[in-house]
């Protein structure tokens, strides 16, 4: 028996629901605040060569993959870096219940921010002064989302620049960081979530630190917590980062080596859903 996309999606958005009505349900207690920061590779799979992964590309079967295997980590919100066509990530949103922005790339690799509360408002690539074409070529935007009980989250979704010579990514940093420094310096709960293309040990990473940011994995995280890539890990370059009262609530940081996200080395025949592991930050 076949079954049509439209019955597919169907079931599938049905069987979410009910997993995020079920993720949780102890309402004595309140619901942890959940972060994804994933780079998903343009959603073509990897090794985007392997026949099974054409063959779930062909039959437009990615997006329900990927939104199911995100669900079962009940996000809250969700970033994207290399994101695909808008209809895409518009699916996966639709399948997870949750509001979605899209940040246009300065070449081909957008951005998208998923929230299950009201996003209040967004920028693209918010710098002081008109934005350099040669900055930003990823993607970097802001959007405030409501929070219930709470004042406002200010959530930066960034994908920086990736070659091994530091100089444009310096500038991207610097130029964001101006552009944060008025709520960093008011105290607001903000993230910083994404493919930052650097490691810990680096100039880049110390800019971040001294600006006030607080790395969740550094904080509360155990091991090396390496998210790229999904077969061997051996790099550390996604971070959920957070300033302001929200740091002070990390309970969890880790990157997610398991399920349709890491590549079986073992079988030839298998994909993962990208290169790179997302990276889960769980805050009080």
């Amino acid at each position: 028996m076949t079954i049509s996309r439209r019955q597919f999606c169907g079931a599938l958005g049905t069987s979410l629901a009910v997993a995020n009505s079920n993720l949780f349900a102890d309402d004595s207690k309140p619901k942890p605040f959940r972060v994804i920061a994933y780079n998903i590779y343009k959603s073509k799979g990897w090794p985007s060569d392997r026949p099974l992964a054409r063959r779930a590309v062909a039959k437009g079967q990615m997006a329900e993959r990927l939104a199911m295997e995100l669900a079962l980590h009940d996000p809250d919100i969700v970033n994207f870096s290399e994101s695909p066509n808008e209809e895409f990530t518009k699916d996966v949103a639709e399948l997870m219940g949750m509001n979605h922005v899209r940040f246009p790339s300065g070449g081909s690799w957008p951005g998208t921010l998923l929230s299950k509360s009201k996003v209040i408002e967004s920028q693209n690539a918010p710098t002081k002064g008109e934005r350099p074409k040669d900055l930003f070529t990823r993607h970097w935007g802001r959007a405030t989302v409501e929070l219930a009980g709470y004042e406002p989250l200010i959530v930066h979704s960034a994908h920086l620049f990736p070659t091994p010579d530091p100089k444009i990514r310096l500038r991207e940093i610097r130029a964001m960081i101006e552009s944060m420094k008025s709520d960093l310096d008011a105290g607001k709960s903000m993230l910083l979530i994404g493919d930052m293309n650097h490691r810990p040990d680096t100039e880049e990473y110390a800019i971040w630190m001294d600006a006030g940011w607080v790395d969740t994995f550094a904080k509360v995280g155990k091991g090396e917590g390496l998210t790229f890539k999904a077969d061997i890990p051996n790099s550390r370059i996604d971070y959920v980062m957070a300033a302001g009262p929200i740091a002070e609530r990390i309970i969890e940081s880790r990157p997610l080596y398991e399920g349709a996200f890491r590549l079986n080395i073992n079988d030839e025949e298998s994909y993962s859903l990208s290169d790179h592991l997302p990276q889960l930050a769980v805050f009080q």
